[in-house]
């Protein structure tokens, strides 16, 4: 089994990718002596919650994932953030790839409510590595990227927004049934209001009123 070790040396936003994306850089090292042909990577990111503090504020928006702070010694448990594969091209001794990681702007998944309720500082990330090595001197020898292979980093929380308001700027997104939206567009079409905003808008509106005069 060919001898691998990882690292992250920074990670920033690609500004020109379709949709909101980090670029992990990772270099990769194995003995001087071993030629690694390829390596097709599993790559799994998970945020480590418990690795770093809290302001009030962030607790409070975090209560929905972790319970409340009395808890949190139980509750912080790791948050997956992403699986990705990634295909290193050969090299001998040491070579340094980007990894390219899609972000999600949808609530209803846990590591995107985790990062919107954080006020800035770092993300506690680990990053876990299996898959299959290409090497040997001459012709190829297969073998299994050993299942302990790991690198931790600490992501700033501002190259996760600069992602998000590139693509969206100012702007969040909610999943809803398709029969709820159904009925939203219905409404929208009734009233013959100009936008989505427009539509969420008015509904907010009625509802504090009927609320203001029950």
């Amino acid at each position: 089994m060919t001898e691998l070790a990882f690292a992250c040396t920074g990670v920033r936003s690609d500004p020109h990718a379709a949709g909101p994306t980090l670029l992990f850089r990772l270099r990769i090292t194995t003995p001087v002596t071993d030629r690694v042909h390829a390596l097709a990577l599993r790559c799994q990111l998970r945020i480590e919650p418990a690795r770093r503090s809290y302001g009030e504020a962030e607790g409070e928006r975090l209560a929905d994932l972790f319970g409340e702070r009395s808890r949190w010694g139980s509750t912080l448990n790791p948050v997956q953030f992403a699986q990705v594969p990634l295909m290193v091209p050969g090299f001998t001794g040491e070579t340094e790839v980007d990894l390219a990681v899609p972000c999600t702007y949808d609530m209803d998944i846990a590591s995107a409510r985790y990062l919107k309720a954080l006020e800035g500082g770092e993300v506690p990330l680990l990053l876990l590595f299996s898959g299959t090595a290409f090497t040997g001197p001459g012709g190829f020898q297969v073998s299994p990227v050993a299942w302990d292979r790991e690198a931790a980093v600490r992501m700033p929380v501002e190259v996760w927004r600069q992602a998000m308001d590139h693509h969206f700027p100012g702007c969040g997104w909610l999943r809803l049934p398709s029969d709820v939206m159904d009925a939203l567009l219905a409404y929208r079409s009734r009233r013959a209001l100009p936008s989505w905003e427009a539509t969420v808008r008015e509904l907010l509106g009625a509802a504090e009123f009927a609320e203001v005069a029950g």
